[in-house]
């Protein structure tokens, strides 16, 4: 959605919300404005690592400079608990106009935001910073977002209790500037120009665009394969703020999960490089644990309740819904939208939906028959928890094997369930790869397309496409 048809979507929106009324305040403020139109004017003038090479462009943008820095300050006073991180950034920003716009180093004023301080709901932070955007902008530009912080009650209570994740950060758009309208959902530190690495403290997701692009995207795909949801579903569908709080459940859970559990591997994968198939490994591993979690407390309260006899209590009944809710996103979002959203190179979490499906297909749980989709419902959960456990299991054997071998073990895992690609070497067994080479060989024979899309997918990407493309630039207010 454009800019311009954001603003009118959010003035529309002001009578009688006042969280809407004071949002509106802010994004719709002469300074917030003015910072908006001189970080986006600074952009092009920009390289790709974030520098300003030609001297031409540097009286045009030190005055940009000026603007930002003069506009941090006056919106300062909206931010008190970021005092410091804003009087690092503009003296960040006034350091590397008077360096002369060389690659930028913000790491005093990234090493003094600290927004997993300041968990509140409906905190906001102001956040710029020259970064890279996660699925969107790969360029180091200067990029802007207003955001609000998403901290619903039971979700603290979980965090503070079996799911500790000092870390997480779950947020939702104000405003942005163009790195952000894109399918970029995340708001990590990595992201930052910086001139060495700080120890990281917090890691952000925007809740409300996972959200949106979920509820657009299954509604469609439902429509498409005349699937019968459930009512709980449903709601999820007809209820944004519902379901931005299924998503920070979800996240909450699945983000620790990286640092948890039998790993075979130093937990920080991206800083290997190995074939892709074991990312998507990864990334499906904790989304599984994250429904494993939900359906445990789901079974937990439904037990004791029925043992009391007594009634929920409203944090239970609470926490027992997004339980539920959780199962479902988990589902929906990994077989429908994961699937097909991305290119065919080397995109693991479409992998880890194309798995997902396929493993509740060929176990009779799910049903692709006479053009309409059916699910056994009482089935899915010990049937997700099953593959679930499987990649637990690879991952707990593959701390005694080689590095190789738990690569062809991931690998014989996958293709326990999904086809290869025909032209695949790896297909092909262990004795056509370069195994008495390094591991960079093997990772070079995964094709980019290792698992092609199945027939059903590559009929449902055909009348899904237009709608995933949609979603780009999405939040909760579209």
């Amino acid at each position: 959605m454009s800019a311009r048809a954001r603003t009118t979507l959010a003035s529309q929106a002001i009578i009688g919300e006042p969280e809407v009324v004071e949002d509106a305040a802010l994004t719709h403020s002469a300074a917030w404005i003015s910072l908006k139109a001189a970080v986006t004017a600074i952009q092009p003038l920009q390289a790709k690592d974030g520098s300003i090479p030609d001297p031409v462009d540097h009286p045009a943008a030190r005055a940009l400079v000026a603007t930002i820095v003069g506009d941090v300050a006056r919106l300062a006073h909206h931010f008190p608990h970021d005092h410091e991180y804003l009087v690092a950034l503009q003296a960040d920003f006034e350091r590397w106009a008077a360096e002369g716009f060389g690659v930028p180093d913000f790491l005093a004023s990234l090493v003094a935001f600290r927004p997993e301080l300041h968990r509140v709901d409906g905190a906001r932070h102001l956040v710029v910073f020259p970064m890279y955007t996660q699925n969107g902008s790969t360029d180091r530009h200067v990029e802007a977002v207003l955001v609000e912080v998403l901290w619903p009650q039971f979700v603290a209570a979980l965090e503070a209790g079996d799911y500790s994740n000092a870390l997480f950060v779950p947020i939702r758009f104000l405003d942005f500037t163009a790195g952000y309208d894109t399918n970029s959902a995340v708001l990590f530190p990595e992201s930052v120009a910086t001139s060495s690495i700080p120890t990281y403290t917090w890691g952000a997701i925007f809740a409300d665009r996972e959200a949106a692009r979920f509820r657009r995207v299954v509604r469609e795909a439902a429509s498409v394969t005349r699937l019968s949801l459930p009512d709980d579903a449903a709601r999820l569908l007809d209820d944004q703020e519902l379901t931005e709080r299924t998503f920070v459940m979800w996240d909450l859970i699945h983000d620790r999960t990286h640092m948890r559990g039998d790993l075979p591997f130093d937990p920080f994968m991206i800083k290997q490089r190995m074939p892709y198939f074991l990312y998507s490994l990864e990334e499906l591993r904790c989304d599984l644990t994250a429904f494993r979690e939900a359906v445990k407390i789901e079974r937990r309260l439904t037990a004791s309740a029925a043992e009391s006899g007594e009634p929920f209590g409203a944090g239970d009944a609470e926490l027992l819904d997004h339980a539920k809710l959780v199962q479902y996103a988990v589902l929906f979002d990994r077989i429908f939208r994961f699937a097909i959203t991305g290119s065919r190179v080397r995109n693991y979490d479409g992998l880890g939906g194309q798995l997902l499906f396929a493993w509740l297909h060929q176990r009779g749980v799910l049903h692709w028959t006479d053009t309409k989709l059916t699910i056994d419902w009482p089935e899915v959960a010990d049937a997700v928890t099953a593959l679930g456990d499987a990649i637990d299991e690879l991952y707990w054997r593959s701390i005694d094997r080689p590095k190789t071998a738990h690569w062809l073990a991931a690998y014989d895992l996958i293709t326990s369930t999904l086809t290869p690609n025909p032209a695949s070497v790896w297909a092909q067994g262990p004795s056509a790869l370069p195994l008495d080479g390094p591991p960079r060989g093997l990772t070079d024979a995964v094709l980019d397309d290792e698992f092609p899309l199945s027939m059903f997918y590559e009929a449902l990407d055909k009348k899904m496409h237009d709608v995933i493309a949609s979603t780009a630039g999405i939040t909760g207010r579209d």
